[in-house]
């Protein structure tokens, strides 16, 4: 039996805007999107000679084929045409699920840097990506990592300028969101804020901290905060605590704040935590 071990990293959206709807049902997006330093343990079991199975201490993600750890990897195998003779996926679960965070895609994507290692690159760069693009639509994104600029459905990705050090509150809410529902939602507003997503670019390329903090926005936050209070106080909070800024991520409900200064984000946590059991603090990657 071989093991194989990799970390899944989570993303935050710092931008997020939706451009309009495609012809195939879908939306066309404009997000720039960063990996952070959170994110889940997954441990993959080769050749146990056993059937497919899903090991997780959470009883909050799915243990069969639905999971997309085991999606990637039986993709990955139909198109390699390798037989790895059984496998085991193990995850320690850290990101909050239903979170806005790709916490499921970042699984996946793992998967997939750790078969397409092990097996010593059976598929070209393209097929590797279109395996994780038919996964799951934040799955590319969790493969490329970094910062980066996602266009159309998020599978066009363009390396960015690195976010610069600092310090990242993370807080969700018990509630989840609906992705599909939100979406429906956001097509009969009219959008008033959109990301001013040159300048976020030409900020991370100045490495203006500030800057980047200042031009955060996500075009769900209002369509979600007008029936869910708490996304605005956990803003207003994390900013009376020092945030350089603060927004929402993906579809939410997560709000994300930016620190400067590591004593501030611990007292954004403080604030935070003993009414938010999933506040975290983390860093870009």
């Amino acid at each position: 039996m071989i093991e194989l071990q990799s970390k899944a990293n989570a993303k935050l959206n710092l931008t997020l805007d939706v451009i309009g709807t495609r012809p195939d049902g879908y939306h066309d997006l404009c997000m720039v999107m960063q990996e952070i330093s959170l994110g889940d343990d997954v441990t993959l079991q080769l050749e146990t000679g056993e059937p497919w199975r899903v090991i997780s201490e959470s009883s909050e993600i799915p243990c069969d084929d639905s999971n997309l750890a085991v999606k990637a990897a039986r993709l990955f195998f139909e198109a390699s045409g390798i037989d790895c003779g059984g496998l085991t996926a193990t995850i320690r679960k850290r990101t909050p699920v239903c979170a806005g965070m790709g916490g499921g895609s970042a699984d996946g994507a793992a998967v997939l840097r750790m078969l397409d290692a092990h097996y010593r690159h059976p598929l070209r760069h393209e097929a590797l990506y279109a395996v994780a693009e038919a996964t799951g639509s934040d799955v590319p994104f969790a493969l490329f990592g970094g910062t980066a600029l996602a266009e159309e459905k998020g599978q066009i990705l363009t390396r960015l300028a690195p976010m610069p050090p600092c310090c990242i509150v993370l807080c969700k809410p018990s509630f989840s969101i609906s992705t599909p529902a939100l979406f429906r939602a956001i097509d009969g507003e009219t959008i008033s804020a959109r990301p001013q997503t040159a300048r976020m670019l030409r900020a991370l390329e100045e490495g203006d901290l500030r800057r980047i903090a200042s031009l955060l926005c996500n075009v769900f936050e209002p369509v979600v905060a007008k029936d869910h209070t708490e996304i605005g106080m956990i803003r207003r909070t994390m900013l009376e605590q020092g945030a350089l800024g603060a927004s929402m991520t993906g579809s939410g409900p997560t709000v994300f704040g930016i620190f400067e200064d590591q004593s501030l984000a611990e007292s954004a946590f403080s604030a935070l935590k003993p009414l938010y059991p999933d506040t975290f603090i983390t860093a870009p990657v």
